[in-house]
């Protein structure tokens, strides 16, 4: 790849994100191409706000979701090139609280595993916690209750709060804070002044992209976006917490392609020991079997990366962030060819920063988009955003009548979610949630089912309430599917439980 190529590339590129933006509406975007050590593009588009006139440009601040992850990567990685922290290290007597499976295993969890999702843990555990109101602290000691069953070492799945887990222990070993280390190890020495690890700074910004959502009576195929939601992602800040601009995320790609260095090799200062980086570019766990290993390659992760391999055998490593109430955000890089490109926007997540990323890149190496990249992944966002838990039933013609409410009232636990609670409120009840019972209204469905629409990140449709009622009592436990998807959804009534 040439540097021709490239310049021959940016005209191209320019036109795409127009196009893309008028073709899906999609609020704001911002950009930024490295090659060479080079910054070779860097540009905004767009609104930070439907209906306001505010522009997005190159410094726009916006949520970066699970691009977080390989910028925490670099963070740690800076702390294994001092000598502070190996890559190795137990995280268990870093972290106060947080043991995951038996002992044996529970002392054997490294940062390694952590920052690679191969710790054990279920699928994004922790993050329905996040969603009703816990803490960081309790989050990472409630994993704890989760089985681990053969997967340690073994599976890969991709969890938020383990990923922070072992970020957060790296900084403890340090003696700082997350958000003070990542501040002084990475983004002040960057340069990167308006990027930050803290929700707080992020509001006060005045040059920030608010979240955006589809409108939904038009489904997939709305073109009207909304400014519907706020993200409050402090809780997993080392993951989905960072927040930045494409000009600041220029310069860590400058880092990145350039062995942890910043600036000419004669006259450049060695941020992040190479040898250190190096590490979080390895593949450490097949993330996605091949289907078909005899035509399609199979994808890694590494510490905070996907790594991969182009159709022409060259390495790529890459990362998405999304959140479902409003942004989406892409890196690739192509190490062999010192080419790095970032895409930030403040719409929810169906594939246009992906789309740039690739379409651009392709653009670099053959002149030509290869494929209609936004097509292709409609089908792979659609999953992703998908419910995971069942939907709820509809009901029968003739729905069986609910038992006097008093049946159904009072507090249930398990040792996951905690207490929750059940109450009259009106004619009906109301299920409360996390450490502030947040009320959530239960409709009836027939019998001793009910629903209720849950809120958060991965909140998608209603989910069942089903209550298990004896002949002769109150209920005695209560099931939540959204909840049950690892077995943890059934609720024991409390024993000193009555009816409120």
């Amino acid at each position: 790849m040439t540097t021709a190529k490239v310049s021959a590339a940016l005209p191209q590129l320019d036109a795409l994100a127009t196009r893309l933006l008028q073709q899906t509406g999609v609020p704001g975007l911002a950009i930024a191409v490295v090659h060479d050590d080079r910054v070779v593009f860097l540009k905004g588009y767009g609104l930070r706000q439907v209906g306001t006139a505010e522009p997005v440009n190159a410094d726009t601040i916006f949520q970066l979701a699970s691009l977080s992850k390989p910028i925490a990567s670099t963070v740690v990685a800076a702390l294994v090139g001092d000598g502070r922290v190996r890559w190795d290290d137990p995280v268990i007597g870093d972290l106060p609280g947080f043991r995951l499976g038996p002992p044996a295993i529970a002392e054997e969890v490294t940062l390694r595993d952590l920052l690679s999702h191969r710790s054990g843990l279920p699928d994004h555990a922790g993050d329905l916690l996040e969603d009703i109101g816990f803490d960081r602290a309790t989050i990472f000691q409630r994993l704890g209750e989760l089985p681990l069953g053969n997967r340690f070492r073994a599976v890969f799945n991709y969890t938020n709060f383990g990923f922070s887990a072992g970020a957060i222990a790296a900084a403890n070993a340090s003696g700082q804070g997350w958000e003070e280390l990542s501040r002084e190890r990475l983004y002040r020495p960057l340069g990167m002044e308006r990027t930050s690890s803290s929700q707080a700074d992020l509001l006060a910004a005045s040059n920030r992209a608010v979240l955006h959502v589809r409108e939904g009576s038009e489904g997939a195929a709305s073109r009207r976006w909304l400014a519907r939601h706020r993200r409050d992602p402090e809780a997993q800040s080392p993951a989905g917490g960072v927040s930045s601009t494409a000009r600041d995320l220029s310069q860590w790609l400058r880092l990145q392609l350039a062995g942890g260095r910043l600036g000419p090799v004669a006259v450049g200062r060695q941020i992040v020991a190479a040898d250190a980086l190096a590490d979080t570019h390895r593949p450490l766990i097949t993330s996605s079997p091949a289907a078909n290993p005899s035509v399609t390659r199979s994808g890694f992760y590494g510490l905070g990366w996907n790594v991969s391999s182009t159709d022409q055998g060259a390495v790529q490593l890459s990362h998405s962030g999304a959140f479902a109430l409003g942004a989406a955000t892409a890196v690739f890089l192509l190490p062999g060819e010192s080419l790095g490109i970032v895409v930030l926007s403040n719409g929810e997540p169906i594939g246009v920063p992906e789309t740039v990323a690739l379409s651009f890149l392709d653009l670099a190496r053959f002149g030509t988009v290869e494929i209609d990249y936004l097509k292709a992944l409609g089908g792979v966002f659609a999953q992703v955003t998908a419910q995971e838990y069942p939907r709820v039933p509809q009901p029968p013609a003739i729905p069986a009548p609910a038992r006097p409410l008093g049946v159904y009232s009072g507090t249930y636990s398990n040792a996951y979610v905690g207490v929750i609670a059940v109450k009259p409120e009106g004619n009906g009840l109301v299920l409360e949630l996390g450490p502030e019972r947040r009320p959530y209204p239960l409709t009836h469905i027939s019998g001793d089912t009910f629903r209720y629409q849950p809120s958060g990140e991965n909140a998608v449709g209603p989910s069942a309430v089903a209550f298990s009622v004896g002949s002769d009592g109150p209920a005695s436990r209560v099931q939540i599917d959204i909840f049950n998807t690892d077995g943890q959804g059934v609720f024991q009534r409390q024993a000193s439980s009555t009816t409120p």
